[in-house]
């Protein structure tokens, strides 16, 4: 087998190159048959064919050939019949692309068939009839259907030979197709008295190794005497036809005369035609000439007819012409749009003038209405761009943000230019990645909260939020307090904030009198890498709470002699004794302080200023004014509730020092008097205690040893006898039969007397004589109860 390879590289608009390579094999090949070695003829390397997923783009032809990545060879997929595939055009190619990706390249392939001699000559009717007249002329002309050849070139029709030659030669006349008008020339004069039938065998030859051939029987009646041949008007007729044209539509009238008369002079039409199937789209009238579409013409598929036209008169004289169709082309074909390779998703970095998709275009119409243009939609980020003959390419026109179009529909519309303008239109589907291109954005741009004083640790204070407009990990935010330090101290110690949701918490308990408002940062990081972040500033601002009474500065309080305030017994009313100066270090509303008084050894004395705290006199002082004026001021500030400090001022109603009396503390008095008390309830408070403890003791006791003498009662072990407490047994006999309790009552004074007691029986002694099971004895001792320092008697 002849297989003959070319291949070279072109670099193309966008810069990927492209290889073309040929090859030529011939058709009816089996399938499987090896068509070439496209890796080593484009120098492509086998695993880059598996990678690239190569795969072989046909168009809408039917899949002859096959692209085997493995070895990295075409092979035949299907036999081939060139005939079928390209008919009488030459040369018969199958244009292939092979496509890759990642990155997407491709690469032309062309495999020409070549033509085999697998089709004898062969005529389109069974036999030919002739009625020729004895008195045809010699070199009268008989036109001779010509033989059908799909095969082309030398495989194709060379050929004629007639046997027997005894009457007729034949004789042939290249036409402007290439084919062969073939006639039958009469070289010897018929006599139709000796031979009124003659039977001819036209045999048809191509050139092809081996040869081959096809035969028609010719049967030739001899007529009397008719000497005129009909003559065409043309030697040529041409016409147009549009293409589409509706059957019956008519073509041309042929027309053809004789001289003869009568019979012989009546003229019928035939035609006939050395390409197949075109007998199947026009039809003549036998009669009248005219030649009429009986099929549908496609200018696609043939742009010209070339029809041979036979007029025939009833003596069996015939002429011929020629009718040449040309075929105009309509704009009856949309653009085909056919796309090789496409990217369904690509990151919003990706550069500008990426790759998106790569198709072919075609439109089968000739001129202006094959001239196709293709546009894409509007307000979208991409442009098609014509990199060669038919091949587009979608890449991007700018920046793509996923956070403004997700995914794309890119309506690509292709127009021919006809009239009236046909389009195709092919919507892609591009999904845009994320990428971590967007940091959090913090809803405000600073922060301001309140909290009140003395709060609890953990509470939670407010919180701050941001938003990262990416997608997925990429927009998952955690919160960071960023370090700083607040007065010298790191302000972690002061709050915290949840990574997961921002709740901002405090870690102390904040006293407004020692920090009134802090600040700080909180950085919210995003979950990319490297993350992105942003930062915000939160003010906290800390509210004042009534939580400290009022403190006096005058007159100051000390122990021991008080100094007094002295008014003399001339002072007239509104008399300034002194002034209560007291502060609070609360701020606000919490720190405005009013006074009052709140006792007095005489109320209608004096009184005290509500906002400034002076004490004046409301009357004149008089001689049976006491001289010691013992007054207390309540100070109460504002707050809810409010706090309050008292202080006792000491007036003394005298006109000079040595009147003015001592004055003792009684507030130091009634402090201790206070603390006696505490102690007292103290006490007695322990001494109850300790008493239900012993009695819980007691009974206790009881309990446990009444179940102990439960069990010996019912056990059959020897039966040991059981002494009370108080019991006396001085010899151990056991006389006495029962327990005798005694209570005792004495005088205070008679732990002096030298009365003796018998030890408590708790102390006495039991030892068991084991030679004998029923008899006890008892030590006993004798101790005086009043020398007992834990006796229940003595004076508690």
């Amino acid at each position: 087998m002849k297989r003959q390879v070319l291949w070279f590289i072109s670099f193309l608009s966008l810069g990927s190159v492209f290889g073309q390579v040929s090859y030529s094999i011939p058709e009816e090949m089996a399938a499987g048959s090896f068509v070439g070695n496209i890796a080593q003829d484009l120098g492509l390397d086998i695993k880059r064919l598996k990678s690239g997923k190569a795969r072989l783009h046909t168009g809408n032809n039917a899949e002859y050939i096959e692209l085997n990545r493995e070895r990295g060879v075409l092979l035949i997929k299907e036999r081939i019949d060139r005939e079928a595939l390209c008919g009488q055009t030459t040369p018969c190619a199958l244009h292939l692309q092979i496509i890759m990706e990642n990155p997407i390249e491709f690469y032309r392939v062309t495999v020409e068939i070549l033509d085999i001699n697998d089709n004898a000559p062969h005529f389109q009717k069974d036999s030919m009839k002739f009625d020729i007249s004895e008195s045809a002329m010699m070199g009268a002309k008989f036109v001779l259907e010509r033989a059908f050849d799909s095969d082309i070139g030398m495989n194709g029709l060379q050929s004629y030979s007639l046997y027997p030659t005894d009457n007729f030669f034949l004789k042939l006349y290249g036409q402007a197709d290439d084919s062969k008008k073939v006639e039958m020339v009469l070289q010897k004069p018929l006599d139709r008295e000796r031979e009124e039938q003659i039977s001819l065998l036209l045999t048809a030859n191509d050139g092809g190794d081996p040869k081959m051939s096809g035969t028609v029987q010719i049967h030739v009646t001899v007529l009397d005497a008719n000497d005129n041949a009909p003559v065409f008007t043309q030697t040529i007729y041409r016409a147009r036809l549009q293409e589409n044209s509706p059957k019956g539509t008519l073509l041309i009238t042929v027309s053809a005369l004789d001289v003869d008369y009568g019979s012989n002079g009546l003229v019928t039409y035939s035609m006939s035609s050395s390409t197949v199937g075109i007998l199947n789209h026009f039809e003549i009238d036998e009669s009248s000439g005219d030649v009429r579409v009986i099929g549908d013409v496609d200018y696609e598929k043939s742009k010209q007819y070339q029809i041979d036209i036979e007029a025939r008169d009833q003596g069996g004289l015939s002429n011929s012409s020629k009718l040449v169709v040309d075929i105009i082309d309509i704009n009856d074909n949309k653009p085909f749009i056919d796309v090789i390779s496409k990217s369904r998703l690509i990151p919003e970095s990706s550069p500008s003038h990426t790759v998106i998709a790569v198709m072919t275009v075609h439109d089968p119409d000739s001129d202006d209405n094959g001239v196709v243009k293709c546009v894409l939609g509007e307000n979208v980020p991409f442009i098609i761009k014509s990199t060669s003959s038919g091949f587009y390419s979608l890449v991007t026109d700018n920046d793509l943000d996923r956070e403004r179009a997700s995914e794309y529909n890119i309506t690509v519309t292709c127009s021919d230019e006809g009239v009236p303008s046909l389009s195709s239109s092919v919507t892609l589907t591009l999904q845009i990645s994320d990428v971590n291109d967007n940091a959090p954005v913090f809803e405000r741009s600073s922060y301001e909260a309140y909290i009140v004083e003395n709060n609890t640790p953990g509470l939670s204070i407010f919180t701050v939020k941001a938003r990262d407009a990416d997608w997925n990990q990429y927009a998952r935010v955690s919160y960071i307090l960023e370090d700083s330090s607040v007065n010298g101290v790191p302000v972690s110690s002061y709050v915290s904030v949840s990574a997961d949701s921002g709740v901002i918490h405090a870690v102390r308990s904040f006293d407004y009198e020692q920090i009134k408002d802090f600040q700080f940062r909180v950085k919210a990081q995003d979950g990319g890498s490297p993350p992105l972040s942003s930062n915000v500033t939160v003010k906290i601002m800390i509210q004042d709470q009534n939580d400290n009474p009022p403190q006096v500065l005058y007159p100051v309080q000390t122990g021991g002699s008080l100094v007094a305030e002295m008014v003399p017994r001339s002072a007239d009313v509104g008399y300034l004794v002194t002034k209560v100066v007291a502060v609070d270090v609360d701020s606000g509303q919490n720190a405005w302080l009013s006074y009052k008084l709140q006792k007095a050894t005489d109320r209608a004395l004096f009184e005290v200023g509500l906002q400034n705290g002076e004490i004046r006199t409301i009357r004149q002082v008089t001689d049976k004014d006491a001289v010691k004026q013992r007054l207390t001021v309540i100070v109460e500030d504002n707050g809810q509730p409010s706090r309050s400090a008292t202080v006792i001022v000491n007036v003394a109603v005298a006109d000079s020092f040595p009147e003015v009396p001592e004055f003792t503390d009684f507030t130091h008095d009634k402090e201790y008097n206070d603390n006696l008390t505490f102690y007292l309830v103290l006490a007695l408070a322990v001494v109850s205690f300790l008493f239900i403890t012993c009695l819980v003791v007691i009974i206790s006791v009881k309990i446990y040893r009444w179940r102990q003498s439960r069990v010996l009662y019912h056990s059959n072990l020897p039966v040991i006898p059981y002494y009370p407490p108080r019991y006396s047994d001085t010899l151990g006999t056991g006389t006495l039969q029962h327990v005798y309790n005694y209570e005792v009552c004495r005088t205070t004074d008679s732990r002096k007397s030298d009365c003796k007691f018998g030890r408590a029986g708790s102390q006495n002694v039991l030892i068991m004589d084991p030679s004998s099971t029923g008899t006890m004895q008892r030590i006993q001792s004798e101790t005086s109860i009043l020398d007992e320092p834990d006796s229940p008697l003595e004076d508690s």
